[in-house]
């Protein structure tokens, strides 16, 4: 069920719809995931969390997403 405003992208492994108009930045907080606490790794290659806002998500796109979780 596609429409031209979402578009399909590997997210951990699995296939998902996601909006169009996604920066990596804006998907992380879509996913309520917090981009300093995020490693993204986008077709392979990490990305530095400077360039999330301006690096845009795009159909067919793989994201590997590390989330770390502090512990004590």
């Amino acid at each position: 069920m596609s429409d031209e405003q979402n578009i399909q992208v590997r997210l951990n492994g699995a296939d998902r719809e996601v909006a169009a108009d996604h920066s990596v930045r804006s998907l992380l907080e879509a996913l309520d995931l917090h981009p300093g606490m995020v490693v993204v790794e986008l077709n392979r290659e990490i990305l530095s969390r400077e360039s999330y806002a301006d690096t845009p998500v795009r159909e067919g796109d793989t994201l590997e997403l590390v989330h770390f979780v502090g512990g004590g």
